[in-house]
């Protein structure tokens, strides 16, 4: 995982957040090629979950929201994280976590009294990461809401609203509206991409637990106990979509939990095998029951019952969730298409294998010698005609093998080379990215 991280750094795909002022613990800035592989997986995203599907939607909620809706949803009272501090140096962690590192099971939907038992009984055989001693304090929870406040002018913080704590409420919150307005009938989906953010503890693991991320969800509404047989092809389709897309089956798993939340039916994890991490959560699927809309009903005093057209039957919806880390997703796609190559002449290649539709770059464009100002023309008008249909790259610099290198590293599928046979002919000499093979062809060929 550091070559991948060091990769990343070198090449423009993730930095970290306020890298000049000596960086920001889980916060993360996307490069030019980080931000173009970022989109193309969220548009892979949305193919999948809306375009290609007739019954589906997709919305864009505003982050800030009515402060009784993470009351309703349960985040004010509930969503927190086990935290332990060392007596000795104050450093804190995520009790589930360390734990889970010995080979204990435990996580955080557990009860206080579950996950303190366990950590009376196996903390002794835990070193505090920072200072080394074992010395630590009974857990707590510890919430993992952030607090803002917007539109209280009296700065005292006596109306304080937060950022979300997950992306989909958006959904619940308008769901009504949708069904007023879409001509949209149970079941239905509504897909959204948005921001979370999480007060963590301790952030880790690069991407893959951070103070602000995305979230890509989808919320399905079907009748209650019509739930069973559409979740069982959910789940499929979501493990499906991410071998579609190039990620190995040995390097992915669906794993049932074994606690679930009081409102849940059933729960599962699409686990990726991260080097150096190991299996973990990239997707959760989640049969949520009537939960979210019988709270918000509750708590706005909103009717949010459903009229079938039809029999007239009136219902709250269940609700089967998918939700995927976006930076993890970009994080696996990444880590499983990182390649090293040992060449016939005893050197190395490193080369990102991504699928082509996610990767960042689709052709870079070559001249042969920067030069000859016949080739650069040459060269630039071919750039130019790819470039309407796809994004491009132009490079002149430095000899042609450096320039493969470079183009390996971030993935891109094709290197177009203009040379002078090119100038006879009009044929175009287009190097594979995996293969290392070439052909030429003519430039209305390529795409």
């Amino acid at each position: 995982m550091e070559d991948i991280i060091n990769l990343c750094k070198r090449r423009g795909f993730v930095w970290q957040g306020s890298d000049i002022y000596g960086g920001v613990a889980g916060l993360y800035d996307f490069g030019p090629y980080g931000t173009l592989l970022l989109n193309n997986i969220k548009a892979e995203w949305r193919r999948s979950n809306v375009q290609l599907k007739e019954n589906y939607v997709e919305i864009d909620s505003a982050m800030f929201k009515e402060p009784k809706v993470w009351v309703a949803s349960g985040h004010v009272g509930g969503f927190s994280d086990p935290l332990s501090e060392c007596r000795v140096c104050h450093a804190r962690v995520r009790v589930d976590k360390e734990l889970g590192k010995i080979g204990v099971e435990a996580d955080e939907k557990m009860s206080d009294t579950e996950l303190n038992t366990l950590w009376e009984v196996n903390n002794k055989s835990i070193k505090c990461p920072v200072c080394g001693k074992i010395d630590w304090t009974r857990a707590r929870m510890f919430n993992l809401l952030v607090k803002s406040n917007l539109g209280d002018f009296t700065d005292k913080g006596e109306s304080p609203v937060y950022l979300p704590g997950e992306a989909c409420q958006g959904i619940y919150l308008n769901y009504k509206n949708i069904i007023d307005t879409c001509r949209i009938k149970v079941p239905f989906g509504v897909a959204q991409i948005g921001k979370a953010f999480r007060n963590e503890i301790s952030p880790r693991n690069f991407l893959f637990r951070c103070r602000e991320f995305e979230q890509a969800d989808t919320q399905y509404f079907v009748k209650p106990h019509e739930n069973e047989k559409p979740y069982q092809k959910i789940k499929q389709e979501r493990f499906d979509w991410y071998l579609g897309l190039g990620i190995r089956k040995e390097n992915l798993r669906l794993k049932q939990h074994t606690h679930l939340v009081f409102y849940a039916n059933d729960a599962w994890d699409i686990e990726y095998n991260f080097p150096s991490y190991g299996f973990d959560e990239v997707e959760g699927i989640h049969d949520r029951t009537d939960y979210d809309l019988t709270q918000h009903m509750k708590y706005s005093g909103v009717d949010l019952n459903y009229v079938d057209p039809v029999t007239k039957e009136k219902y709250i919806p269940w609700i089967l969730e998918t939700s995927a880390g976006v930076g993890r997703m970009f994080l696996a796609f990444l880590a499983d298409a990182y390649t090293l190559e040992e060449l016939a002449d005893g050197a190395t290649r490193t080369v990102l294998k991504l699928d082509e539709r996610l990767a960042p770059i689709k052709f870079a464009v070559f001249p042969l010698l920067k030069n000859k100002p016949e080739l650069v023309k040459k060269a630039r008008e071919v750039y130019a005609k790819l470039s309407e249909k796809f994004v491009c790259e132009f490079d002149d610099n430095g000899n042609i093998g450096k320039r493969y290198r470079r183009q390996d590293e971030i993935g891109t599928p094709k290197c177009v080379v203009v040379d002078f046979q090119t100038l006879e002919d009009g044929t175009l000499a287009v190097r594979d990215r995996d293969t290392m093979a070439q052909v030429r062809v003519q430039l209305e060929e390529l795409g």
